[in-house]
């Protein structure tokens, strides 16, 4: 499997029993962290929610009352394709005037920019989805792993609208969440240390997806 934690900011990459420690893979920006029971997390930064959030925060300053579900509603309507960026781009990294900041991404490069707000909550999905699935990508081929299923944790696990969108780019089945995976995956390690929960990391796992069940998004032929 590959993973996606979905926050403010992203990790994605694979899961590995030994680092990978290439000059391509340090090139490409991947890291090595030491996991549990001597895994291996290979992965690479990716821009993540910050964008959407740092959008909303602007329109907030304007004066305006910001309704993210019924925005994330919108971008659903949207039809046919929209114009695309790089979510990656350091310009996008200091906060505030984040809608112009894409705005100019565009401009700067002749390029037709959303022209509703609708499409450029679109937009900055489509953009996150294809970054992702760029670095799965690169992850595969970088470390040799197999990959058949995304794991995507955390915040974004429920944007129903990335999460589709990130299998139609990857062409892979997304499992979405648990959102707070980061703070079950805390509570087992430090409840199996105390002798209370036992087993290795699969069965850690085991009793993740027994109390949090997980929502399956299927690729779209068209898209995939």
């Amino acid at each position: 499997f590959a993973y996606i934690s979905s926050g403010t900011c992203s990790l994605v990459g694979v899961e590995l029993p030994r680092p990978v420690l290439s000059e391509a893979g340090r090139l490409a920006g991947f890291t090595n962290e030491g996991g549990v029971d001597g895994r291996v997390r290979y992965l690479h930064n990716v821009m993540g929610l910050w964008l959407l959030t740092e959008c909303v925060r602007e329109w907030e300053r304007a004066g305006e009352t910001i309704s993210l579900p019924t925005l994330l509603a919108q971008a659903v309507e949207v039809g046919g394709t929209v114009p695309v960026f790089d979510a990656d781009d350091e310009s996008f990294l200091a906060p505030g005037g984040m809608p112009a900041r894409i705005e100019s991404w565009f401009a700067s490069r002749a390029l037709v920019a959303p022209a509703s707000r609708p499409e450029l909550v679109r937009s900055i999905l489509q953009s996150l989805a294809e970054a992702y699935a760029r670095s799965i990508a690169a992850a595969r081929e970088l470390s040799g792993a197999t990959v058949s299923v995304v794991h995507l944790v955390g915040g974004g696990s429920q944007n129903e609208l990335l999460c589709q969108l990130t299998a139609d780019a990857t062409g892979l089945p997304v499992l979405a969440g648990p959102v707070e995976a980061t703070a079950i995956g805390n509570v087992l390690v430090q409840a199996r240390a105390q002798g209370w929960v036992s087993g290795d990391l699969d069965a850690l796992r085991s009793l993740v997806v027994a109390a949090f069940p997980v929502v399956r998004y299927e690729p779209r032929k068209s898209k995939a």
